[in-house]
């Protein structure tokens, strides 16, 4: 085995895949970008889910909202819903683990908000419930899945944005998930501050 040769594969296989996305996904990030500033101006926020490295995911997102991304300017208002551990397995104690998001969502979420579901299968449990339960409260969804893109397209309504990488490893799921965030953070400061 060539070490070597195998980690340059990993590079020119993200590489390529990331490429492919710029003309799949540039247009739907945008759309992204402009239904969360329009929340943001309305004085709404965005909640974040995921589980795993997408759990990470969504708290990096809601870090860069709350904070800043590459330009010094307000906090937004993002929350993270994977960031409370003992929320989380307060709801998971009781055998609801497929609740831990929707009941925060439930909670939390009002008409106007937007929920952003990451997930790297579109079959979570707990991120479909979410996604449900950020339908009964009058909210949009951006959900991120891989693959074929999972259940979780099913639930996805014309106002709401699927953003697919339509690839089956995880690796480069989560590495093209992170390239999508920094997009959609930069369209949201170039939205709200007209940063060139």
């Amino acid at each position: 085995m060539d070490l070597t040769a195998r980690i340059s594969r990993h590079f020119e296989e993200s590489a390529q895949l990331k490429l492919a996305l710029a003309e799949l996904l540039a247009t739907p990030i945008a759309a992204s970008a402009e239904i969360i500033v329009e929340a943001f101006l309305k004085e709404k926020k965005v909640l974040t889910c995921g589980n795993g490295a997408g759990a990470a995911n969504a708290q990096y997102f809601s870090s860069r909202m709350l904070n800043h991304f590459e330009v010094e300017r307000p906090g937004l208002a993002a929350i993270s819903l994977c960031a409370d551990s003992t929320t989380l397995t307060a709801i998971a104690n009781f055998g609801h683990y497929d609740q831990t998001f929707s009941k925060q969502v439930l909670a939390l979420g009002q008409s106007g908000d937007v929920l952003i579901a990451i997930s790297t299968s579109g079959n979570a449990a707990n991120i479909l419930n979410a996604i449900k339960a950020a339908k009964e409260r009058n909210m949009k969804v951006i959900a991120f899945s891989g693959g074929d893109g999972g259940l979780l397209v099913e639930l996805l309504e014309e106002q709401d944005i699927h953003l697919g990488v339509p690839d089956e490893s995880p690796a480069r799921i989560q590495e093209a998930y992170v390239l999508i965030l920094h997009c959609l953070c930069d369209a949201i400061d170039c939205l709200l501050l007209g940063v060139d």
